[in-house]
């Protein structure tokens, strides 16, 4: 994938702090110290069991420090290219699509060397066969993270409301459901679903969804400013909390959100709430770790790697689709079910084949676009995405 820019105004802090780091040595290897856990930043859904790592570490064979990180991509180059997120973080995560080359362009984080995780031959194709999947873990050629989790984002619905199966984004904007709909307050995921939708319908020219020009972004965010003051949306959701409650409460009938928030929804509330696959196509994703340099230089790179196995292997995939519906990165899921029934029973097992058999019909549309952390024209995107809240 092409090296994303940065606003001007970023590029000049990060010039400065690298000066800053050069005149004081920068990150000494002779002073770095090994042994410790693994120092993670990261989100709380990047692991298995609700309570703590403890599943993770024992899978892996390693201790694990969690620090919580939000999902925010300028916090993340601020922390890293900036500040000092090399020196407390031997291994980050966030979304790919632009962040591989923003921290590996800056020289943050380290190449990696995918012969020491044996379970990368277990990995999606997708990431081996060129293409924006390829690139998401790609900088300059060189592999610089490894994919955990992933989906195609799409639209959740009250089947028992609806009156069935909703295929297609123009039902989030039909005028019966006004007032029970909703959308998520972040304009990257909420611009470029609506603008697959416009774009496949063929009403408006939009040449890609998640790369629009200014006057594209306007004529997307036109049409939701549109919408909103006729009161079609309930509320733009916040946090998955948020997100959950105005579905299982019924206060929505409609919202695009992430899979997750849909399942924990359905099992909150009893309710028949389910998860479309939108002709028209889906914002698909990745979330990847990262090593960090100041942790290859702590001595953190065989530990990162036997944690990096442990997300390539199919007892995550299996376990991660089934508690949050995320799309596993390797293959073999349905094949270590069916060999571990203790584990899985005849339910379980239906669950884990159908949401797969979902995933891959939803990955498939011809119209879904990659995400794009950073659009070439972020500033029309914020700007216009401001109005959009202001409606």
């Amino acid at each position: 994938m092409n090296q994303q820019e940065f606003t001007r105004r970023l590029m000049l802090k990060s010039l400065t702090a690298a000066a800053a780091v050069t005149a004081t040595g920068g990150l000494s290897l002779a002073s770095a110290q090994a042994a410790g856990p693994l120092k993670l930043w990261t989100i709380g859904l990047a692991k298995v069991g609700a309570k703590d790592w403890s599943a993770m570490e024992a899978q892996a064979g390693i201790k694990v420090a969690y620090n919580a990180k939000s999902g925010s991509a300028s916090e993340a180059i601020q922390k890293m290219v900036v500040g000092d997120g090399s020196k407390l973080y031997d291994a980050l995560s966030d979304n790919g699509g632009g962040m591989e080359d923003a921290l590996g362009g800056e020289g943050v984080i380290e190449a990696l060397d995918t012969s020491r995780i044996s379970n990368w031959k277990n990995i999606l194709p997708i990431y081996n066969e060129g293409g924006l999947a390829a690139g998401t873990i790609r900088n300059k050629g060189k592999v610089v993270s490894v994919p955990y989790i992933g989906n195609a984002d799409s639209l959740a619905y009250n089947h028992g409301k609806t009156g069935g199966d909703l295929n297609s984004w123009e039902a989030l904007f039909d005028s019966q459901f006004r007032g029970r709909a909703a959308m998520q307050n972040d304009f990257g995921p909420t611009l470029t679903n609506t603008a697959i939708y416009l774009k496949q319908s063929g009403k408006q020219d939009i040449e890609n969804p998640s790369d629009m020009t200014p006057a594209e972004v306007k004529g997307v965010s036109q049409f939701l400013i549109d919408l909103k003051k006729k009161g079609h949306f309930r509320t733009f959701w916040d946090g998955f909390g948020n997100g959950v409650q105005i579905l299982a409460s019924e206060e929505v009938l409609v919202a695009s959100c992430w899979e997750p928030i849909q399942i924990i929804a359905s099992r909150k509330s009893k309710l028949d709430i389910r998860y479309g696959t939108m002709k028209e196509g889906h914002q698909t994703w990745n979330n990847m770790f990262m090593l960090t340099k100041g942790g290859k230089a702590r001595g953190q790179e065989q530990a990162f790697y036997d944690l990096m196995n442990v997300y390539l292997s199919p007892w995550f995939g299996a376990r991660t689709l089934k508690g949050l519906g995320f799309t596993p990165q390797m293959q073999g899921v349905n094949e270590y079910v069916d060999a571990n029934p203790k584990d899985f029973d005849a339910a379980a097992k239906a669950e884990i084949a159908a949401r797969l058999k979902n995933k891959n019909d939803r990955n498939i549309v011809s119209g879904n676009s990659w995400q794009n952390v950073f659009p070439k024209n972020i500033r029309a995107y914020q700007d216009w995405w401001a109005k959009v809240q202001a409606a």
